[in-house]
């Protein structure tokens, strides 16, 4: 994926919804959701494990099924292999996010063609921390 086609994705997103956010500051699944959050965009924790809790003033819910509003993105903090179990409830959302984006190390070829199939746009093996200051952007629809 080209740095346009990155900038736009990150210009039409407000609301990420983090898949498999951690509370421990040491993790990526901490730290890129934080930055994200401080640069302007709002961030809607899913973790089984930390449900109830809140992160970045958002509570923290068990299952994408769980969220109470639209996201633009899904930021994927999984292992690859287990993207499959996650792909009936990410079809599932309605409305669907515009992007699936699977972080650094992340990658699922088969889920990433059935979500395309259904109009979501993929993101594959990239950190939405990295590629949003390297690309030097401004927070969410400060541009255009």
């Amino acid at each position: 994926m080209d740095d346009a086609a990155l900038a736009r994705i990150f210009d039409a997103t407000r609301t990420i919804a983090v898949l498999g956010i951690h509370d421990d500051p040491s993790k990526a699944a901490s730290y890129v959701p934080q930055y994200l959050h401080r640069v302007g965009y709002r961030i809607l924790g899913v973790n089984p494990k930390l449900a109830g809790q809140r992160i970045l003033g958002e509570p923290v819910v068990a299952t994408l099924a769980e969220l109470s509003e639209a996201v633009d993105m899904v930021d994927v903090f999984r292992r690859s292999e287990l993207l499959p179990e996650h792909l009936p409830e990410l079809l599932a959302m309605q409305p669907r996010p515009a992007v699936v984006w699977m972080q650094l190390g992340v990658r699922h070829d088969a889920v990433a063609e059935r979500l395309r199939a259904v109009g979501i746009e993929v993101v594959s093996d990239r950190c939405t921390l990295a590629d949003h200051r390297r690309l030097g952007l401004p927070g969410p629809g400060a541009g255009a």
